[in-house]
């Protein structure tokens, strides 16, 4: 990533339940790790930070209470949900983490497939105050052509705020290399310049 030009990373790890059960204080020790590492190769020129993405279900709510939040910066929590369906409290969710202070940031809007059939869904997420973060990966063919043709159409209306990569490993760079064009670049340069807000 960093031949990429990639050198200020926020990594966010999964925080779900009994299946990535991260907790705050894991993800700084983890963190440590790899900044360590990072010194002991004499990398100088790649910051790493580190927040976590959050499914928005009970045991959020409950962090979200205690203030146990690992945020992107300042006060911008990334925040998912089931790829299935929405919480059937989601409204609820984000008026309560705009109450205690927070701005949510929903991570990839476009592979919520129950979305698909209408956009006023995510118009409706963005009028109670809801920052979209596009998936970099989804404008590939990595999860379908529905997902790739839906985040080119929220890309048009302008829906996105922030970027991210979603990266995992090597073949997810591959992945990102057909999308290394120009042509990309002029459609996302606005959110990548939105991502300065994290540094």
């Amino acid at each position: 990533m960093r031949s990429y030009g990639i050198k200020n990373f926020i990594t966010t790890p999964h925080v779900l339940g009994d299946v990535y059960p991260n907790s705050s204080t894991l993800i700084k020790e983890k963190l440590n790790v790899v900044q360590e590492a990072i010194a002991k190769e004499n990398i100088q020129d790649v910051t790493m930070r580190a927040a976590a993405e959050y499914m928005m279900d009970e045991q959020f709510v409950s962090l979200l209470e205690k203030d146990d939040i690992l945020t992107l910066k300042d006060n911008y929590i990334l925040v998912e949900m089931s790829y299935f369906s929405a919480p059937f409290n989601l409204f609820e969710i984000l008026f309560e983490i705009q109450l205690k202070g927070y701005k949510p940031v929903l991570a990839h809007p476009e592979r919520y497939n129950f979305y698909h059939a209408d956009m006023e869904n995510f118009y409706k997420l963005k009028k109670v105050g809801c920052l979209f973060q596009l998936n970099l990966l989804s404008l590939t063919k990595q999860y379908g052509a529905q997902v790739q043709k839906t985040s080119s159409k929220l890309l048009q209306e302008n829906f996105y705020d922030f970027i991210g990569t979603d990266t995992h490993h090597d073949m997810h760079l591959e992945l990102l290399k057909e999308i290394g064009t120009v042509k990309t670049q002029q459609s996302i340069a606005h959110l990548l310049e939105n991502n300065r807000v994290f540094q």
